[in-house]
């Protein structure tokens, strides 16, 4: 079986534009307000390591990786991770960034329900993603056996319900670096503004990514979902 064009690629066209368009407008806000300095000239590690000590969140470390990308909150080694350039960047990115990352630290420490089912999440994921692709091929070259192509979907499915879990968890996580940067008096209400951009051109990657998923559930219920054996 084969195919030279099929219009359900249109959607993957459709989700691969979304991602390009969000991706750049990231890396666009990102590398605009990196190049802006913040006022107090407090490094992202800095910034992070106060807004966990007014949260008492002492416990939680800060550490630099190696790479200029990769920022995230490990729960299990209960540490902030930022890159080489947020880290020991002075810059209003590296101060929006690592409040984000910190955002994740209060929602373990409060135990954020949201963040709890994403958790939850991970591991049926990381099956369903790896095993939905060969058992609808497995369904589709054993006489389009029904059971196992829907299956399949099932499984696929699983990720975009984790695509949409995750959407809360990163808005809030945002929200909650926003209001400390201002409560805590480490940003200028400028800077604020620009952590904004740049958290909200952030979270649009998540957005995307949650559009692409669907679209491409769609897409294998299009040509798999019907019950109907395709035509060679």
């Amino acid at each position: 079986m084969y195919y030279y064009w099929d219009p359900t690629y249109i959607l993957v066209i459709i989700g691969l534009m979304i991602g390009l368009l969000a991706s750049w407008k990231v890396n666009s806000e990102m590398k605009k307000y990196h190049q802006v300095r913040n006022m107090t000239g407090i490094t992202g590690a800095e910034c992070a390591r106060r807004i966990l000590d007014n949260e008492g969140l002492y416990q939680v470390q800060v550490e630099a990786l190696n790479s200029n990308d990769g920022d995230h909150y490990d729960p299990a080694a209960n540490t902030v991770r930022l890159s080489r350039k947020n880290y020991y960047g002075s810059t209003v990115t590296a101060m929006g960034v690592a409040a984000h990352e910190c955002g994740h630290a209060i929602q373990h420490a409060e135990g954020y329900t949201p963040i709890k089912i994403r958790t939850a999440l991970v591991p049926v994921v990381n099956i369903g993603s790896s095993a939905s692709m060969p058992l609808i091929i497995l369904g589709v070259i054993l006489s389009w056996n029904q059971v196992l192509i829907q299956l399949g979907i099932i499984a696929f499915s699983l990720t975009v319900v984790f695509q949409l879990a995750t959407l809360p968890v990163e808005f809030n996580a945002s929200s909650r670096a926003l209001e400390r940067l201002e409560r805590y008096g480490i940003v200028t209400s400028q800077e604020n503004k620009g952590c904004r951009k740049v958290l909200s051109a952030a979270a649009m990657t998540y957005v995307a990514g949650t559009l692409a998923a669907v679209l491409q559930l769609l897409r294998l219920v299009l040509l798999f979902g019907g019950g109907r054996r395709r035509d060679d």
